[in-house]
Order: C-alpha cells, then sequence, then structure tokens
C-alpha cells in the first residue's frame, strides 16, 4: 500500500487524535520528520511525496508507539531546550519550556546582576559558581554554562542514571567544564574541610503530590520517572529541605532560585521566610502568566531559627 505523504500524516494525526493525544497533529508531523531525519521546512517541499508500503509500516509503527501514550520526547530520544538538544529518557524528567523562563532568569542575573529588570543580586554580574539541584537531564545547569560567561556549573542528582544522561548532555552540547556529582541534596558538598558553596543554587526539585500524579496525563504519570515528580505529600517536601539547609551552601549575597507549582508561591516563600536566612523572596511569573518561580537572597545577617 502506498500513500500519499498528506494522507499518510493525516491518517497518522487521526490516529494519535482518537488515542487522546493532545498536539495530535503536530506529533504526527514530528514523527515522520523522525523517521526521515529531515526538519518541518523540509517536510513541507515533500507534500506530494508518495510512501511506498515499507515506508508507511515504519510511520504507522511510530505513530502506534505514540497513541499507546508514549511522550514523543521518548520515541525521538530528544527535547528541546534554550536552543540546544538534550536526550531524554525515561531516567530523567523531560524538560519542559515552562522551565526555560527560569534559565533566562538566572542568565540576566548573571550577566547584569539584575532580575527582571530591577536590581537584585550585584554579585553575579560576573558569573559565579553555580550548582543545579536535582539536575535530571542537566538542561537547566547546561544551558547556563554553556551561555552565562563566567559560570562554573555543578550539577547533582541522587539518580545515578540521571547523571549518566546529563554527563551526556553535556558533551553533547559542548560543556567540558560542567562537573557532575551523585548527591542526595546537599549530603555531598559538605565535609571535614568545609562545606563547598555556591553564588546561585538553582532547582527544579520534585513538587507534585502523589494524589495528584495519580491524576496527570498518561505520558507523565506512566513514563517519567516517579522520583523527578513526587515532591510528598503536601508536594512541599523538598523546599523544606532546601530553605533549610541551602543557606550553608551559598556564599555572601548568593541566591537561591527554586521552580515552584503554579499553587505553591505562597508557601515555599514562606518556608524561606520562615529560616530567617533569606531577605528579597520574591515570586515570578511564566510565560502564561503562572507562578513558576520563586528567588532569595542569603540575608547579610542570617538570623537561623532553631
Amino acid at each position: 500500500m502506498s500513500l500519499p505523504l498528506k494522507e499518510l500524516i493525516n491518517i497518522g494525526a487521526k490516529q494519535l487524535k482518537d488515542a487522546g493525544v493532545a498536539d495530535a497533529e503536530i506529533d504526527a508531523k514530528e514523527l515522520y520528520c523522525f523517521m526521515q531525519g529531515i526538519d518541518r521546512t523540509a517536510l513541507m517541499l515533500r507534500w506530494q511525496d508518495v510512501l511506498q508500503d515499507n515506508q508507511c509500516e515504519a510511520y504507522f509503527a511510530l505513530i502506534e508507539k505514540r497513541a499507546s501514550r508514549a511522550p514523543l520526547q521518548h520515541i525521538t530520544g530528544i527535547q528541546e531546550f534554550m536552543g540546544m538538544s538534550f536526550e531524554v529518557n525515561e531516567k530523567v524528567l523531560i524538560p519542559r519550556q515552562d522551565t526555560e523562563t527560569m534559565v533566562e532568569d538566572a542568565l540576566e542575573l548573571m550577566e547584569k546582576g539584575t532580575l527582571r529588570g530591577q536590581g537584585y543580586a550585584d554579585s553575579l554580574k560576573k558569573g559565579g559558581d553555580v550548582l543545579d539541584l536535582c539536575c535530571g537531564s542537566g538542561a537547566i545547569g547546561i544551558s547556563i554554562a554553556k551561555l552565562a560567561k563566567g559560570a562554573r556549573v555543578t550539577c547533582s542528582d541522587i539518580s545515578r542514571e540521571a547523571i549518566a544522561v546529563a554527563e551526556k548532555n553535556a558533551r553533547l552540547n559542548g560543556c567540558k567544564s560542567v562537573k557532575f556529582t551523585e548527591s542526595d541534596m546537599f549530603a555531598a558538598f559538605g565535609g571535614r574541610l568545609g562545606k563547598k558553596k555556591f553564588n546561585l543554587i538553582i532547582s527544579n526539585p520534585p513538587y507534585i503530590p502523589p494524589s495528584v500524579i495519580a491524576c496527570l496525563e498518561p505520558e507523565v504519570r506512566d513514563h517519567e520517572p516517579v522520583m523527578a515528580l513526587d515532591g510528598g505529600e503536601d508536594g512541599l517536601a523538598f523546599y523544606r529541605i532546601i530553605a533549610k539547609e541551602a543557606p550553608e551552601y551559598l556564599k555572601k549575597d548568593g541566591v537561591l532560585m527554586l521552580e515552584i507549582g503554579f499553587d505553591q508561591k505562597e508557601a515555599v516563600k514562606g518556608l524561606l521566610r520562615d529560616t530567617g536566612c533569606f531577605e528579597k523572596i520574591v515570586g515570578l511569573t511564566d510565560l502564561t502568566g503562572k507562578d513558576r518561580i520563586v528567588c532569595a537572597v542569603l540575608s547579610k545577617n542570617p538570623q537561623k531559627t532553631p
């Protein structure tokens, strides 16, 4: 059976739509581009092509896999983030476009010392030591290493498999200087010789309550690592650890930058405020206007609570 390319993709899109895939038409085209090793521009130039049996069969095999609700990125193995390509698999969270907003804010801080155009942390103007905590694929830390002049980046994660993916992504994007540490939160950065300190600690930690995970789309619920999603009963377990321990690992005037769930801004700001160690605690929105980021600066006179 041979089919014109346009008809082939329309059939694929319908199958995906019937399976409940949200961006069925887009994914149907992306899968064809992946199969042929072409981009969307080349696809349009081939719109009148006729595909032979073996090509149709290969394409529909990809469609069937996506219709099972396997993430598109797990089929192609790649996710674009900050203009770069990152390899992903079932061991790491797929980087989201929402997180690019936090990286862009971090880049502004490290270039100008400002946050959304307002003076915030002059100490970061010339770069500095950066910790990407709970790094997963390494998308945040590697993007900063690639795009921020003077940034010395360490990526850490409790998952050895995630660290392996992040190391591969650093090589893929030409970031030879990024360091990688397998660590349960801050555990690997303390020792007899003193704590390793950073100018910026940036993190997208697990923040979804288990009761919510059960209601997520199958692509997330069934295919992404639960340990990268599960933030404890109220979603705040990792923020509590970070709020308590991060001050010990920040340099003078150091900045803490956290991605949050859309409904967690006030709770996370409160956790930071209650430590007595932070000032300039602010919440920021993503491109859709949803609360997405909380930032804070290490207080000059921290009053650590018990």
